[in-house]
């Protein structure tokens, strides 16, 4: 069995989220997707909308998710690529260069991002409307 790992806060879902956890499953047979706890997010000047319960619950839902677990720190991917014996890492393209240093432990794959759709650019047009009425 090919295992396959990805990391991210995941808040307000979108089709971009979609694309990148169906795109990551395509890497292998199981896919483990760790997810910002608030209390990381806190430590990286971040605050998600949906807590991390409610997003965990939200991406066990998804297909093509087989488990979720907490990412409480930057330092960690070592140790799940190991924990949870982890064939391939995957990440969008926007953080091309910054996991290879976990090439001496498994396969590192930057997938392309959605182009048009990022939970920023949801907040920054929801702020709009919001300043519209």
């Amino acid at each position: 069995m090919k295992r396959v790992i990805t990391y991210g806060t995941f808040d307000l879902l979108h089709s971009g989220h979609i694309n990148i956890l169906r795109r990551a499953k395509e890497q292998g047979d199981y896919l483990i997707v760790a997810i910002s706890t608030d209390e990381f997010n806190a430590l990286k000047g971040k605050k998600a909308y949906y807590t991390f319960e409610q997003r965990k619950m939200i991406l066990e839902a998804i297909r093509y998710v087989d488990l979720v677990i907490p990412e409480n720190t930057w330092e960690q991917k070592i140790e799940d690529v190991q924990k949870y014996d982890v064939d391939v890492f995957v990440m969008g393209d926007d953080w091309e260069g910054k996991f290879d240093f976990l090439k001496d432990y498994c396969e590192v794959v930057y997938l392309p991002r959605t182009v048009g759709i990022s939970t920023t650019k949801i907040k920054k047009d929801l702020k709009e409307v919001a300043g519209k009425k």
